[in-house]
């Protein structure tokens, strides 16, 4: 035992070597690792624990993205939109020609179990179906049965101060895929033009693309929609220039809009009608609401023009700028503020 003074904690040494330390050692450990090894996760009719919640090599959406997906939030224990989700869960699945083998109540079911197993009041869900175990080709009548996975955990994609001050994003080369060739509003496990477009961003310092589609049009981000605001009025890509019709992208055009007595209107948009607008923000289920305060363009080595978005701010017109840019526009604001309001609220809408 080690004497302290009266205003010292009393700390108490067990050596290892005994076997009340053993036990404690095991104690700590086991607890750890128990830990470390959280979430629980629903694989295929099973909860496992994260280092064992494993599928076959042999699954079609491993060997070939054949498969789709949906992340969804929870809020105050709650599934946010989770009709929408199902709702796009089980039209993407008839779009790929994939039968769910079980209910949308019975996949709700799953959603909430993995929710109580891992005590969690707000956090992401990762649901996937893959096209599940087959044959090394792509015959999808190889594989009798689709593969359900679903994750429940936390998630953070931007930097909170990126919130407060906005982001700097950078227009992507790289188009979106053709509507002809793989329909963006599948949200298939197939996210490689996605990927490809958001390395772009990382190259540059970005965390976010802005991705034009093979017209000239703009579409959305790598994984998130745009809107852009010009004299009080919202506008976003409509479904046929080739985006996700993302559910929070959905909610803030149908539902808090018009809460706060503003026009969402749905238009083709080129990269000038986005470059000029007074701001810019961009929405999704991981990043819910979150403003766009500059704007790159690249040559594929070297940022070509920086572009301040709104009326406070400097254009920039070389990547060396010589201003600033503005904060978070205060529609964008109003919108943001709106949005967390209602999901921190006691009715946090699963509709």
């Amino acid at each position: 035992m080690t004497m302290t003074t009266r205003n010292e904690p009393v700390s108490v040494t067990v050596p290892p070597t005994s076997k009340v330390g053993q036990q404690a050692a095991r104690a700590a450990d086991a607890a750890q690792h128990d830990q470390a090894d959280r979430p629980f996760i629903y694989v295929n009719g099973q909860m496992q624990p994260k280092s064992k919640a494993m599928v076959s090599v042999y699954d079609h959406g491993l060997l070939y993205g054949d498969g789709i997906f949906e992340g969804i939030r929870v809020y105050k224990g709650k599934i946010f939109l989770c009709k929408q989700h199902m709702d796009r869960l089980y039209q993407c699945a008839e779009a790929i020609r994939m039968e769910i083998p079980i209910s949308r109540e019975e996949m709700i079911a799953v959603q909430r179990r993995c929710i109580e197993m891992n005590n969690l009041t707000d956090s992401y869900i990762r649901l996937v179906v893959t096209r599940g175990f087959g044959t090394l080709g792509l015959d999808p009548r190889k594989c009798p049965v689709p593969g359900i996975i679903c994750i429940a955990d936390t998630i953070s994609l931007f930097p909170q101060e990126m919130y407060e001050n906005g982001m700097r994003v950078i227009v992507a080369n790289r188009p979106k895929t053709p509507i002809a060739c793989l329909d963006p509003r599948i949200k298939t496990l197939n996210y490689l033009n996605n990927i490809l477009a958001k390395c772009e961003a990382i190259d540059h310092g970005c965390h976010e693309v802005i991705m034009l589609n093979t017209d000239g049009f703009v579409t959305e981000g790598s994984g998130d929609n745009i809107f852009t605001i010009k004299n009080g009025e919202v506008f976003t890509p409509p479904s046929g220039a080739g985006i996700l019709e993302g559910c929070t992208r959905m909610f803030v055009k149908d539902r808090l809009c018009p809460m706060l007595g503003l026009k969402c209107t749905e238009k083709q948009m080129r990269l000038e009608d986005v470059l000029s607008a007074d701001e810019v923000f961009l929405t999704g289920t991981a990043a819910e609401v979150i403003a766009v305060t500059q704007i790159d363009e690249h040559d594929g080595t070297n940022i070509t023009k920086a572009t301040y978005i709104g009326k406070g701010g400097n254009p920039a017109g070389s990547p060396s700028g010589g201003g600033k840019a503005p904060p978070e526009g205060p529609i964008t604001k109003k919108l943001r503020a709106k949005f967390r309001e209602i999901v921190t609220s006691n009715a946090v809408p699963e509709e």
